[in-house]
């Protein structure tokens, strides 16, 4: 699971939950794998990224030493910005472990990068 991935995922859809937003993370193993940089999509979901959620994230899997705090200005036109966030939102990799909800405690399994954000008849 992807960064970026995990800046959109919620736990809304339980009972009793306002927010569920963000998810925590148990990583149980992390990948990092080199994916083409391409500055335009990753300009594009900056506008869409939780930048304080993505920067936690990071923090919880060890990786936020280049990650700057903030968006900068004219980050559009910030090759050095553009490819910090590319590496954070795009090759850092959850491959197995838990995403938690802030609200309940309740665990979503990570398995092989994929999150199953399925919930139980009676969670609903």
């Amino acid at each position: 699971m992807k960064l970026l991935t995990h800046n959109l995922l919620t736990s809304k859809c339980l009972k009793g939950v306002t927010v569920g937003y963000p998810l925590a993370i148990v990583a149980k193993e992390v990948k990092v794998n080199e994916i083409d940089f391409n500055p335009e999509f990753i300009s594009r979901m900056i506008q869409k990224v939780d930048w304080a959620a993505l920067c936690k994230a990071a923090e919880n899997l060890g990786h936020s030493d280049e990650l700057p705090p903030n968006v900068v200005d004219d980050y559009e036109n910030n090759e050095e910005f553009l490819k910090k966030a590319h590496h954070f939102l795009m090759e850092i990799e959850v491959m197995n472990g838990d995403l938690i909800c802030p609200e309940t405690g309740r665990k979503f399994p990570v398995t092989d990068g994929i999150p199953n954000m399925l919930a139980n008849e009676d969670e609903v």
